[in-house]
């Protein structure tokens, strides 16, 4: 008889390591993850380097949606409902090395994995709730100060498990 299984599920331990419908891809500066048009069958976890997702207009100007750093997904939309096409590029910035997740053995462990399926809503929770921020930034602020968001959010500051660099305030007394 086959009882439960003693072994513990290691989302770190899936997200570093190649195994079925996972792979591991190195990718070089500008080396596209995927691209508009192509199918949605897979999400990338970026394990590390850097990447941007982004959109181009019919006029050939083009949108930065995110950053993404080490630790990030990316390619989530091939989760939703039937697989259908990427509606955006994401291209690496850096140096990087990401695990591409075949759409199948994503929804497998997202199911059967809850410390998984945790991992990866938090993820989610946090990319909206940045891009709320972003939308507020766009609409709300001065170009200077959305240019200097974007300069430290391009630099990683502020982000999870990075130190913060405090900037002491400036005495306005003459000597």
């Amino acid at each position: 008889m086959n009882g439960p299984s003693n072994t513990t599920f290691d989302p770190a331990a899936f997200l570093g390591n190649a195994g079925l419908g996972r792979r591991i891809v190195q990718l070089k500066p500008r080396d596209i993850l995927f691209s508009r048009g192509d199918p949605a069958d897979s999400v990338f976890y970026l394990q590390r380097g850097r990447a941007k997702l982004s959109v181009i207009s019919g006029s050939g100007k083009e949108a930065t949606l995110t950053l993404l750093n080490g630790g990030g997904f990316v390619g989530e939309e091939s989760l939703a409902g039937t697989a259908g096409l990427r509606t955006a590029t994401a291209v690496a910035i850096t140096g990087s090395t990401a695990l591409k997740i075949q759409r199948r053995e994503m929804m497998r462990v997202m199911h059967e994995e809850h410390s998984f399926s945790d991992l990866f809503l938090k993820f989610l929770l946090a990319r909206i709730m940045r891009t709320q921020a972003d939308l507020v930034d766009q609409l709300f602020n001065p170009s200077e100060k959305r240019l200097a968001r974007m300069l430290l959010l391009m630099a990683g500051c502020g982000m999870p498990g990075e130190p913060e660099i405090l900037i002491p305030r400036g005495s306005r007394r003459k000597p």
